[in-house]
């Protein structure tokens, strides 16, 4: 199947299921390694562990001890950890395959372990998501439309559906994906003691997030003395009476901020680009910093820069050739004569001296190295 046919038949339409998508999957990321991330106190990661009959439920969230994975029964809990992507390499370069979405739509690459019986129960997501099987196998139950509005389970400290029906089954084998649209009810449960589920989760931000973010961007850019004001003002008949002048005026405010050439773009960049873990963007004191020279001359002798893990990346272009580059919740203006650089930093798997070929693109990939958001080879 094309990417084309996947786009217009099933994308945020339909569920699919590709047998052997991964011919002879080899998972980036082992069991074993993926306890020692869960033991980790800046990873994500979550137990659940549900009894025999699939009726009780209980959530535990991370860092976890070597001891707690010791002391768990031999079937039906399931390990869950966010980001994997972020500290594995390998497994942040299995997100390269789903590049046909835009880069920065792409959330994260949750992985999931658990023992036979385990799962987390009947479920939707309010974004897609593709589930690759990386070892083991996994019966998926996929069916149904659901929302908040939908019947839930209130003793449980997961999200459950209690009302479950069905309408297709699939069962998973290594290096099989199964796509699921947003809002698609999922049930997956383990049918092997070595069950592991790779899955891709895509950044969808609500309306609400939306119009709440936008507001506050704004917000903090005005001065207080910025107010409502109404200096033609003329004395009406009822006091307490709102007029339609009035509200002209209010919806004034809201589509001036709304049609200001590039604020609405702009922020959307940042905040699209923003990392999922706030405490990422810290750089460490002790870091080494490049000076522009350093790294020209790095460069220069055959170096490569690529993205760093959980680093964010998107640009738009202007209508004049320049363009805006975002990384990581920060917006950059790029000049006309460098904006095929900053096309080349977001989509390349590598920048070389021929990409960063004159001294705004230096400047630029030297700040990026020292806020960590580009590394080196060495």
């Amino acid at each position: 199947m094309s990417v084309e046919t996947f786009l217009r038949d099933y994308w945020q339409k339909k569920p699919l299921l590709i047998r052997n998508a991964f011919p002879e999957f080899e998972p980036p990321v082992s069991a074993d390694e993926l306890a020692g991330l869960a033991c980790e106190e800046e990873v994500e990661s979550r137990l659940v562990i549900q009894n025999a009959t699939g009726e009780q439920w209980e959530l535990e969230n991370g860092p976890f001890s070597g001891e707690r994975f010791a002391s768990l029964k031999d079937s039906h809990w399931t390990l869950l950890v966010q980001a994997v992507d972020h500290w594995a390499p390998e497994a942040n370069a299995l997100l390269k395959q789903f590049r046909f979405i835009p880069s920065w739509r792409i959330d994260d690459l949750m992985v999931s372990y658990a023992t036979k019986g385990g799962g987390v129960g009947p479920h939707y997501d309010n974004y897609d998501v593709f589930l690759i099987q990386a070892t083991g196998q996994r019966r998926w139950e996929v069916g149904g439309i659901y929302g908040e509005d939908s019947p839930r389970r209130d003793d449980t400290p997961v999200m459950i559906l209690p009302e479950w029906d069905a309408e297709q089954t699939y069962l998973l084998n290594p290096g099989d994906m199964l796509y699921i649209p947003p809002r698609i009810g999922h049930n997956g449960t383990a049918e092997s003691d070595d069950c592991m589920t790779y899955s891709v989760g895509f950044r969808a931000p609500s309306h609400a997030d939306v119009l709440r973010q936008f507001t506050d961007f704004v917000g903090d850019q005005l001065k207080s003395e910025t107010r409502y004001s109404d200096p033609e003002l003329t004395l009406q008949k009822s006091p307490g009476l709102i007029r339609q002048s009035d509200m002209e005026k209010v919806r004034s405010i809201m589509t001036n901020y709304l049609n200001e050439p590039e604020l609405l773009e702009n922020w959307f960049g940042q905040y699209m680009t923003e990392q999922k873990y706030a405490d990422q963007a810290d750089t460490p004191e002790e870091n080494e910093h490049y000076s522009v020279e350093e790294l020209t001359e790095y460069l220069q002798d055959g170096g490569l820069m690529y993205r760093a893990e959980g680093s964010r990346f998107a640009y738009r272009e202007r209508t004049d050739g320049s363009a805006v580059l975002f990384v990581n919740g920060e917006a950059c203006e790029i000049s006309q004569e460098s904006a095929s650089f900053a096309r080349d930093l977001c989509d390349l798997p590598a920048i070389s001296a021929e990409h960063a070929n004159n001294a705004e693109a230096q400047e630029v990939l030297t700040e990026l190295y020292n806020m960590e958001a580009v590394y080196t080879e060495e």
